[in-house]
């Protein structure tokens, strides 16, 4: 099988089950938007290759997951409507990235400031990737009646796990967190 197919050269692309649509088209934006969160986040997480610190293991084992459901939550974005769904989202994807936030949330400094993004290269760059999954969010919002629920609750709650995942990072590699800068 070739990488290229030479079939978007005109500006379309296949949704899931060979549907054409343009490539601006809202579930394309929304998947595209999704594939974009994903790859930050495995940018942040080449990042971490060659770091040491303790629960390492565990992270790479729960980002690895957090990865494939997020590949799952763009492959339900790019089924049209009415279609079965081959990988669908479940409510303990949901509960597990909510159990990993409060778990990685309880041993951050209480937060007293906003703060600004910043810190490791791969806090930094969960940063984006968590600004990238609110724009998914925005994108998803826009096909309405057409997305699972629990899709826009997985990216919310995505958005907000980067951001716990970032200061988690940062903590456990010392880097210091910035705040607004106070005149």
């Amino acid at each position: 099988m070739k990488i290229y197919t030479k079939t978007g050269d005109k500006g379309t692309t296949s949704l899931i089950y060979g549907t054409r649509v343009s490539k601006n088209d809202a579930r394309v934006e929304a998947y595209g938007t999704c594939d974009e969160a994903n790859s930050m986040i495995g940018l942040a997480l080449s990042y971490l290759q060659v770091e040491y610190f303790t629960g390492k293991e565990e992270l790479f084992s729960i980002f690895h997951k957090i990865q494939t459901v997020l590949f799952h939550v763009g492959a339900e974005l790019a089924t049209p409507s009415g279609k079965e769904v081959k990988w669908t989202l479940e409510e303990k994807d949901l509960e597990e990235l909510e159990k990993t936030i409060d778990s990685w949330d309880a041993s951050l400094p209480a937060l007293t400031n906003f703060i600004l993004p910043g810190g490791h290269q791969a806090g930094a760059a969960l940063h984006v990737a968590r600004t990238v999954a609110r724009r998914a969010e925005r994108q998803a919002v826009v096909l309405g009646d057409e997305v699972n629920p629990l899709v826009l609750s997985y990216l919310n709650r995505l958005s907000d796990f980067l951001f716990v995942a970032a200061r988690y990072i940062n903590m456990h590699l010392g880097s210091k967190e910035q705040t607004l800068h106070q005149d």
